[in-house]
């Protein structure tokens, strides 16, 4: 898509790429945008591994949001260099950039993510999680700070969980979209399958209910997903662990971390799908899953 501003009236559609380094908020930040949940939320890093298309379209724009992994420079197995490929790809393909930081913080890795960012690209710098600053006096000095760190198109101090503050972001986002008939219907809010966003939302749930227990080796596979002509979801989903160890945490006592699970998942994917969904839920364990790419083609991560 052209970089180019469009005419005043004309309706505007363009990809944005939300990025920066993990736990900085970016899923919570794409679901505000849109108005659903079309990215997994956790406060483990590493959680988003693929790219997310979140659609929000207006009376006279369509935003095309892209959720990106965030950028990893601690871990060099070949899972993460998937990821960090996703994120450079994504950058060279898109309309504007989003770099979201945390506000009153500014790290080495977030600089290291800011230094990948390409001259020719309007990058509009999110300072997220406001609500969390104390020391609002401080944030003002801290904003022409970063304002001296490159020439960012806007910088937008602000709060995902504020119900105002989203809106007032994409006010700011619309200008700086190209002119463009819209891409995806308006009624559409991810161009990702039920499918897809069956499997992230059980991987979800294993973050959350096993705290740290779990570490980074876990993925989720649908092996089976069928809707009836009644318009109930089966789902068939194993969950591949890098461990043999990992399967009883994740089993619980008696298999009731497990069901737990599962019961959650099913409830939200009731919810998104808006329809009955029969869920299974299996645990194996396949060594060495994260440092293996041909594995990981196979199981949907690209580069």
């Amino acid at each position: 898509m052209s970089g180019e501003a469009a005419p005043t009236g004309a309706f505007r559609c363009g990809y944005i790429a939300v990025v920066g380094r993990p736990n900085v908020g970016k899923s919570t930040l794409v679901n505000a945008l849109v108005g659903a949940k079309v990215s997994i939320v956790s406060d483990k890093p590493q959680t988003t591994r693929h790219r997310i298309h979140g659609i929000h379209t207006e009376a006279d724009a369509q935003f095309i949001f892209v959720d990106t992994p965030g950028f990893q420079t601690r871990h060099r197995n070949a899972l993460n260099q998937a990821m960090n490929r996703t994120v450079q790809a994504v950058l060279a393909d898109v309309d504007v950039i989003l770099f979201v930081v945390e506000a009153g913080r500014f790290s080495e890795a977030d600089r290291r993510v800011l230094d990948l960012l390409p001259a020719d690209k309007p990058v509009i710098l999110v300072a997220n999680k406001v609500d969390r600053v104390k020391d609002k006096a401080g944030l003002l000095p801290w904003l022409k700070e970063m304002a001296g760190l490159r020439e960012f198109a806007e910088i937008v101090p602000l709060s995902a969980l504020n119900s105002k503050d989203p809106p007032r972001l994409l006010a700011i986002l619309k200008p700086h979209l190209p002119a463009s008939p819209p891409l995806f219907e308006a009624d559409q809010f991810t161009d990702k399958s039920e499918r897809f966003l069956a499997a992230e939302i059980v991987r979800e749930k294993i973050f959350r209910l096993t705290g740290d227990e779990i570490p980074y080796g876990v993925n989720v596979a649908v092996e089976r997903f069928v809707e009836e002509d009644s318009g109930l979801r089966r789902i068939e989903v194993v969950i591949w662990v890098d461990r043999e160890s990992h399967r009883p945490i994740l089993l619980g006592h008696g298999g009731e971390r497990m069901k737990r699970i599962a019961t959650e998942a099913r409830l939200e994917m009731e919810r998104l799908f808006d329809a009955r969904v029969f869920l299974q839920c299996w645990v194996k364990v396949k060594h060495g899953w994260a440092d293996n790419a041909a594995l990981l083609r196979s199981l949907g991560y690209e580069g």
